[in-house]
């Protein structure tokens, strides 16, 4: 029987993810083998949650179709049917991975049921916290979404991390010329673009590195400083 005390492990992991990760592509197949092997554990037990989704049924499929291929324990969350006891489930995993859709919808159904609360857990134990999109944008101060239909806003998320994030960065044009304009008026904090294929891993929450799974990917920096915008390239 699984214990629903966490292990301790070694650091705070979170790897927010630009875009892609469920596809069956090179690029998708290395996403995938980089967030197992942050676990360090070699069959590690992975948690899909995609409420951001409503918990799309093909959404879920696409999950298992992929992490079925490996050599690992695939299982996922669901809030529109029958929900699991989400302590015992969450603590018991080595990676969560979360899916992208409407940000402020999963953050509101996340807080009314206490998910923000085990995931803070789960981070402070050591359980890798990942996510694309959605997933990526979750785990900042601020993120910007598409969730309303007329724009892109700057939604307040859970601040596990300090700062920012915006992703899609070279998927969808209006992306660059909204973060920019955020910045310039003031209206979001400093923090990270991040384009498809890239991601942002953090192993503390002041210590980070960019990730590329696509050549020519990259992971922006984004600060303001005296009124101009400031956009640098982080190594990858």
């Amino acid at each position: 029987m699984l214990s629903s005390k966490p292990m301790q492990r070694s650091n705070r992991q979170i790897i927010a993810i630009g875009g892609g990760g469920l596809y069956n592509t090179r690029e998708d197949s290395d996403l995938i083998t980089y967030l197992l092997t942050q676990t360090s554990v070699s069959t590690p037990r992975v948690c899909f949650i995609p409420t951001a989704s409503g918990d799309a049924a093909g959404y879920i499929d696409s999950f298992y179709g992929v992490f079925s291929q490996r050599d690992c324990h695939p299982s996922h969350l669901t809030f529109f049917a029958r929900t699991s006891d989400l302590r015992s489930l969450i603590l018991n995993q080595d990676l969560i991975y979360v899916g992208g859709g409407n940000t402020k919808s999963m953050l509101a159904v996340w807080k009314e049921w206490g998910l923000d609360a085990v995931l803070r857990e789960a981070w402070q134990a050591g359980i890798v916290l990942s996510g694309v999109s959605a997933g990526a944008i979750c785990w900042f101060q601020q993120g910007i979404t598409d969730s309303f239909a007329d724009e892109l806003r700057v939604l307040d998320c859970l601040g596990f991390l300090k700062g920012s994030c915006c992703p899609h960065y070279n998927g969808e044009p209006e992306r660059r010329p909204s973060f920019h304009r955020l910045l310039r008026e003031g209206r979001i904090l400093d923090g990270f673009a991040l384009e498809d294929y890239s991601a942002i891993h953090f192993t503390e929450e002041d210590r980070c590195r960019a990730v590329a799974f696509r050549p020519g990917t990259n992971v922006y920096r984004m600060q303001r400083l005296d009124g101009v915008v400031h956009e640098q390239a982080l190594e990858a």
